[in-house]
């Protein structure tokens, strides 16, 4: 016992050499705290949204979208407004208030074009025809519009995926704590409706795509807690039959209720502004949503 006392004091330097190494480490590698659940499904959502980004760059892909004719001009029912966005500057949204105080609230998402008359003119139709929900048409693309294949890669080449998502929970935060959260979007849009249902949560209670880009990360389906309802065109390249096939899997494996239609039609069928825009689809489609929201 004598001998390793005595040994101590040589072993003084090493020890105070060890502290100050770890001290060191510690501080160049500070313990970071645990992100909450919603956050962690934000970072999830990369892949698919990249893939998007990707692919709506590429001409093959403005090739699929002529450029949208002129939207009808009847009077709009609501407004322009502003809301908070966590993390960075507001965000713009058309809003059209429900007839009576409701908590439920669809989130209308936009095409590849923007925030443009046509999709405004869409909110308002779900708004005549389901009246006690408010509707919010969140401008994903912070004012910018595109009216040609051109402008829309430009946009989408440098648009900010970490900014959307933040918009869209941003929406879901104005709308409530004990907000019901339905959505619906087309293309671009349809494929963030599914990942509006992703990020609510408990609080989604109804999601309706139309020919948007499916979800592949089955760990990120997990977190949906609604039904979801799919319009997609048999002529469609993207999503194309089998990926919507494949979306149709990965949901039953999952016990989620998945509803999906599909239309001897073409990317953009339900759009009036589009070239190859499909009446009877349209209408079929459009009801069939309508009718789905109304039983959630």
């Amino acid at each position: 016992m004598k001998e390793r006392f005595k040994q101590l004091p040589r072993l003084l330097p090493l020890i105070a050499l060890l502290s100050m190494g770890w001290m060191g480490w510690k501080a160049a590698h500070p313990v970071r705290p645990m992100i909450d659940r919603s956050t962690a499904i934000a970072c999830l959502s990369m892949e698919t949204l990249d893939a998007y980004q990707a692919e709506a760059s590429t001409t093959g892909f403005a090739a699929m979208h002529p450029a949208p004719r002129k939207a009808d001009t009847d009077p709009l029912l609501g407004k322009m407004i502003r809301f908070p966005v966590a993390g960075g500057h507001d965000a713009n949204a058309y809003f059209v208030p429900s007839k009576k105080k409701s908590k439920k609230w669809l989130i209308v998402i936009q095409e590849w074009w923007g925030l443009n008359e046509n999709i405004k003119q869409e909110a308002d139709k779900y708004f005549n025809a389901l009246g006690d929900m408010n509707i919010l048409a969140v401008d994903m693309y912070d004012g910018r519009v595109a009216a040609t294949p051109d402008s829309a890669m430009k946009i989408m080449r440098s648009a900010d995926m970490n900014r959307m998502t933040a918009i869209v929970r941003s929406a879901m935060d104005h709308a409530g704590e004990k907000a019901s959260i339905y959505s619906v979007g087309w293309c671009f849009g349809g494929m963030w409706s599914l990942q509006t249902a992703i990020l609510a949560g408990e609080k989604g209670k109804g999601s309706v795509m139309f020919y948007g880009r499916p979800e592949t990360d089955t760990e990120k389906l997990k977190s949906v807690r609604c039904d979801v309802i799919g319009f997609f065109g048999n002529r469609d390249r993207s999503p194309s039959p089998a990926m919507v096939d494949e979306f149709e899997r990965s949901m039953a494996a999952l016990g989620k209720n998945l509803t999906v239609h599909r239309y001897d039609a073409g990317h953009g069928f339900a759009n009036p502004s589009n070239p190859i825009f499909n009446r009877e689809a349209t209408d079929d489609s459009f009801a069939k949503a309508v009718a789905f929201l109304k039983a959630h």
